[in-house]
């Protein structure tokens, strides 16, 4: 990589200076147990029955899209963070970008937090599902050819990782929710050049339905009963 720090993506390098900084913090700080559950756990891993417990750790749910479980983890979605964050970057604008990657990995920890109660999860990936999802979704409406072609690539990778979620040791629940989260966050903000992508009668709705789910999985999680 020419810099570390981009000044033409500035969201994205910063992203990536930050979720760097959390896996030398682990390592330093831990040693080779770096990428043990009780490091995750306590740089901010997502785990629903902690939450439940202590509501105060509802910060979980955005800590964990910085920390990750071991090198390839983390080499894995920096990289992908590096080349896809850029596109996404670009193509959004870098406030719209920094909301759309955040909230896209809020959502996924959201569904983690709700349909994998027991799961100890970690990692950038919910946030990045949503960059996928959220230029697929721009493909079927813009008329832009670089974003139709991004989305149609972006399509396949989906569907392939999609499938590999079905592993063991992968969260398909906070892939899925990252994959919702974007999709609606694409409608939600504005992209640069195709402004009247939708109308704003459906960007507010857009924005509805994110808070009534995020809304919904928050209040109905915390609501499960530990026993």
């Amino acid at each position: 990589m020419k810099y570390i720090y981009d000044k033409k993506y500035p969201v994205t390098s910063g992203l990536l200076i930050l979720t760097g900084l959390v896996f030398a913090a682990m390592f330093l700080l831990k040693g080779f147990g770096y990428d043990s559950p009780q490091t995750v756990y306590e740089f901010g891993a997502v785990h629903a029955l902690s939450i439940i417990q202590d509501p105060s750790q509802l910060w979980r749910l955005l800590a964990a899209i910085f920390v990750h479980i071991g090198l390839e983890h983390f080499a894995i979605n920096a990289v992908t963070l590096y080349f896809i964050g850029r596109q996404t970057e670009e193509i959004f604008g870098s406030r719209n970008f920094f909301l759309l990657y955040l909230l896209s990995g809020l959502m996924g920890n959201l569904f983690v937090f709700f349909f994998s109660p027991d799961s100890l999860s970690a990692g950038a990936s919910t946030s990045l599902f949503g960059l996928f999802a959220a230029i697929v979704t721009l493909r079927y409406v813009v008329r832009n050819p670089y974003i139709q072609q991004l989305g149609q690539t972006y399509l396949t990778l989906i569907v392939i990782n999609v499938i590999f979620s079905f592993l063991p040791g992968i969260s398909l629940a906070g892939h899925l929710g990252g994959l919702i989260g974007g999709a609606l966050c694409a409608v939600i903000f504005p992209v640069r050049g195709e402004k009247g992508a939708f109308k704003k009668s459906q960007r507010w709705l857009a924005l509805l339905a994110y808070l009534v789910l995020a809304g919904l999985l928050l209040i109905l999680g915390l609501s499960r009963s530990l026993f």
